[in-house]
């Protein structure tokens, strides 16, 4: 069993090698498998001088990246978290932050009355997808020295400008690949598996947290599975991985000095860290999906132009959360012992999306 194993991941990565050899993607057709025996990290490729490429392991064509492994059976089994009926909500307002980072647009909430004689109102709503809680999409962020997105789609392939769609019926997928509409219609849903990486280095609020979630400060693979150990949780393949590292609940904690200080100022942000053993620990765990309460997900600024965005999005095609308020959430974990839970994201059905606010939730 344990050769034929080997020689279907080794017969995967070589068909990843046969996609790389072409810009042409070749058109196959999608259904749902039960993504057994997936090459580790050092099976990958290379591309360039890129480690661990996966482009070809979900199959020619493909836009839905890691969520391929969100299959009926995952889903079914994670539906065995669902016991008391609990449920917590993982959205920031998208009111938050007022003044965003990175220079994006603030979110304008307005609210209106088309006839001012009657009880009725309208919201009109103006906000940049990425100025609070987030996923990142397969269209945010590509391998910047090389000028591609997942896939090997490069840059000028993915049009600027508005996307119109006068007519449902008559969509032209070459101007929508990519996009979050992919992620919206399969769903991100499965087990959701919390690390309180903030509990775990507070010693449950007993001693200060051993780093400023507002500096540059990188979580090793070690640290991560550290607190895996401590909370008794065991990764599955298909796990929806969520961190708390910090950062909303030091912005509740925080002056309206301070929080106007991050938007004006350099960022610089705790995440993970970006190494190999990084990747090889976020592959080889084949997790779905990753998040967590930080505006960034990595240690940001990255030494060197070194972004783990590029290998979450563009090697792997795994979605990648940000500013998931996990506040909740850590106490309901600390009070019921239980750190994994059922999970569910529906992001905005937007044709051609970037990324997408999460609408995402956790049922005990």
């Amino acid at each position: 069993m344990a050769g034929n194993s080997l020689k279907t991941a080794a017969a995967r990565a070589m068909s990843i090698v046969d996609h790389l050899s072409t810009h042409r993607p070749k058109v196959t057709e999608y259904r749902e498998r039960d993504w057994k025996d997936l090459p580790s990290f050092k099976e990958l490729p290379n591309y360039k001088n890129f480690s661990g490429c996966a482009w070809g392991v979900w199959g020619e064509g493909d836009e839905l990246g890691t969520v391929n492994l969100l299959t009926k059976d995952v889903v079914l089994e994670a539906t065995k978290e669902i016991r008391t009926g609990e449920t917590v909500s993982l959205n920031w307002p998208i009111n938050f932050p007022e003044k965003p980072l990175f220079t994006r647009r603030t979110p304008e909430i307005t609210v209106i009355s088309r006839r001012p004689d009657y009880p009725a109102r309208d919201d009109e709503i103006h906000m940049n997808s990425q100025s609070g809680s987030q996923w990142d999409c397969l269209r945010h962020f590509g391998v910047l020295e090389h000028h591609v997105f997942y896939q090997n789609h490069h840059q000028d392939t993915i049009p600027l400008g508005p996307i119109t769609t006068p007519d449902p019926l008559k969509v032209d997928p070459e101007k929508i690949k990519l996009g979050v509409h992919n992620w919206a219609n399969h769903g991100i849903c499965g087990r959701g598996v919390f690390l309180d990486l903030v509990k775990f280095f507070t010693k449950d609020g007993t001693v200060p947290l051993p780093y400023d979630p507002w500096t540059t400060h990188p979580i090793s693979a070690a640290d991560i599975t550290a607190v895996a150990n401590a909370q008794g949780v065991q990764f599955r393949q298909g796990d929806i991985l969520i961190l708390r590292v910090g950062h909303i609940q030091k912005y509740y904690a925080s002056s309206q000095e301070e929080k106007d200080r991050i938007s004006s100022t350099p960022e610089e942000f705790a995440g993970i860290e970006q190494s190999e053993e990084m990747k090889a620990f976020l592959w080889d765990n084949h997790f779905a999906a990753i998040a967590s309460d930080q505006p960034a997900m990595e240690s940001w600024p990255p030494k060197d132009m070194n972004f783990m965005h590029q290998t979450i999005l563009g090697m792997w095609g795994m979605p990648l959360g940000e500013m998931f308020d996990c506040e909740k959430l850590s106490k309901v974990c600390a009070e019921t012992g239980r750190y994994t839970f059922f999970f569910s994201s529906w992001p905005l059905n937007i044709l051609g999306g970037c990324a997408s606010p999460p609408n995402a939730a956790a049922y005990f």
